[in-house]
């Protein structure tokens, strides 16, 4: 009997295969988008997903500003930011943040759905949203992947 076949085999930094893909964020629902993404950065949709390792996908997100939100939230939702200071708490509005940078409103919903350590951080360093079409990773050759066929 083979025992190596009941091993689980957990991927390390150097046996992952990570690949680029582009996501087209036109018309799409902002936490949806930012969900799907995350798995995607993650590793998740992988056979070989290890939870402590950075297994995911470097993720290209174009058209950034045509990402919607539904009901009032443009308006109704709260954003808290921190100076740091005595009296810094600042609050904004996700139309104050999207007409400031409308990829920061991306970014501040993916990074929300990574894990809060250095992993995450690692992992977050994989993103890259673009407000409009045009973006400069053409030399990895990234694949045009449909978010709505993930689950």
């Amino acid at each position: 009997m083979n025992t190596l076949s009941y091993r689980t085999i957990s991927a390390n930094k150097a046996t992952v295969q990570k690949n680029w893909v582009i996501v087209d964020a036109q018309g799409q629902v902002l936490g949806r988008l930012a969900s799907k993404v995350a798995k995607l950065l993650r590793g998740k949709y992988k056979t070989n997903y290890t939870p402590h390792v950075d297994c995911g996908d470097n993720v290209i997100v174009i058209n950034a500003a045509g990402v919607r939100l539904t009901g009032k939230k443009w308006t109704d939702r709260e954003h808290f930011f921190h100076t740091g200071y005595q009296g810094g708490q600042i609050v904004k509005s996700p139309l104050d943040i999207y007409r400031k940078n409308p990829c920061d409103l991306v970014e501040k919903a993916v990074r929300g759905m990574l894990p809060k350590n250095r992993l995450g951080d690692a992992i977050f360093k994989n993103l890259h949203v673009y407000a409009g079409s045009e973006h400069a990773h053409q030399g990895q050759q990234p694949k045009l992947i449909d978010i709505n066929s993930l689950k």
